[in-house]
């Protein structure tokens, strides 16, 4: 067994040679537009735009999914479902609307292992390398020290190099 790899930069230039499946955590909403997505959509168009017709087309949108995308020759993005609604100033907003007051997190720790799995065979049917910010410990308002465990038993575990990518400021 290996250990996840920690390095301060940016998870959208990853380090390493070989192919490269960049994983980070979506809601079930259909909305992008804040966190690490952001730094994914200015480097490539192509997670959001699948990320968005995926969400329309209901094909399997849902969460514990995952939807891997090529946006250059040997690096792939992986949208996974890991996080219902997202969080307001107002309360936690999922598809039924606000929950006024509800400040819970949104990641869901069970889809999160789900999508995990999938990464880890996509990864392994790749023969890639897998680079991730630290995963549904943000906006998702996950517990890092919940999250890493469950990289290490999916991924890690079955023979995948991880990489995690913490910005500068944040080291």
């Amino acid at each position: 067994m290996t250990a996840i790899t920690y390095l301060a930069g940016d998870v959208t230039t990853p380090h390493g040679s070989g192919a490269k499946l960049i994983a980070h955590v979506c809601n079930d909403l259909g909305a992008w537009g804040r966190g690490v997505v952001t730094a994914l959509s200015r480097r490539w168009p192509e997670p959001e735009v699948a990320y968005r017709a995926w969400h329309r087309s209901g094909d399997g949108f849902a969460l514990g999914a995952v939807q891997t995308v090529q946006v250059e020759d040997k690096v792939w993005v992986c949208n996974m479902i890991g996080q219902h609604g997202i969080r307001t100033p107002q309360g936690l907003r999922t598809a039924t609307g606000v929950h006024r007051g509800d400040h819970s997190a949104p990641i869901r720790y069970t889809a999160l292992e789900q999508c995990l799995h999938a990464l880890a065979e996509e990864a392994i049917t790749l023969q890639a390398s897998v680079h991730l910010p630290r995963i549904g410990a943000g906006l998702a308002g996950g517990s890092w020290e919940r999250i890493e465990p469950l990289i290490i038993e999916a991924v890690v575990d079955r023979g995948v190099a991880v990489t995690v990518y913490d910005l500068p400021s944040m080291r």
